[in-house]
């Protein structure tokens, strides 16, 4: 059986996705946060994915969250910004 993934946070880490959770302008950048406060509360990542955040995600996509964190911390989440519409050139 797969070891289920949590995350520790000391109190400045969590006070630093706490902030960028009620106060970054950037609606991704709060949701990440948010999403990993969840984790380190002890929600699963899977149920995070699914039923705790506003709009439903791929569980995969929480779990790189959470990957990109644990590597880089918030400049990480705030740096790698993806989905939306390709830009075509002309």
């Amino acid at each position: 059986m797969a070891l289920r993934r949590t995350l520790r946070l000391k109190t400045r880490e969590q006070r630093e996705l706490e902030y960028y959770r009620d106060h970054d302008a950037r609606p991704y950048v709060r949701e990440r946060c948010g999403a990993l406060l969840k984790i380190a509360q002890g929600e699963p990542p899977y149920a995070v994915a699914r039923l705790g955040l506003l709009k439903p995600r791929d569980p995969d996509t929480v779990y790189g969250w959470l990957q990109v964190y644990e590597e880089e911390g918030v400049a990480g989440l705030v740096t790698h910004q993806h989905g939306g519409k390709r830009r075509r050139s002309l």
